[in-house]
């Protein structure tokens, strides 16, 4: 190795271990935080590590689960009743007694 070379790997040393501490950092503030907020751990390849799985939480899903069809089902409700509503509307039975009512309730001077 000549003298340049090693001048080179002189010069640059400072940056790679800035680069190479940061990035440390990095990971262990991200691994950090992921614990913190129960998010499960993932290994190398992806896989979870220490999944949590507690009854507690377990429990929760349930509930919301639960919760979730509820309210689907309900939309599912609403919608149709908004479809029917629509197609009252959009009737023109509807339209015509709608107007028909409008002309009873002219006031008396506007009447030919």
């Amino acid at each position: 190795m000549d003298a340049s070379t090693f001048l080179a790997i002189k010069a640059f040393a400072p940056a790679i271990a800035i680069i190479g501490v940061a990035g440390t950092i990095g990971w262990v503030v991200n691994t950090w935080m992921r614990v913190k907020h129960g998010y499960p751990l993932d290994g190398a390849w992806g896989q979870a590590v220490y999944p949590k799985r507690n009854d507690e939480a377990m429990e929760r899903v349930k509930l919301l689960s639960q919760e979730s069809a509820q309210l689907r089902a309900e939309l599912g409700s609403m919608k149709d009743r908004l479809a029917n509503v629509e197609r009252i509307v959009t009737d023109s039975g509807y339209s015509l007694t709608h107007q028909i009512e409008a002309l009873r309730q002219l006031p008396e001077g506007t009447k030919n």
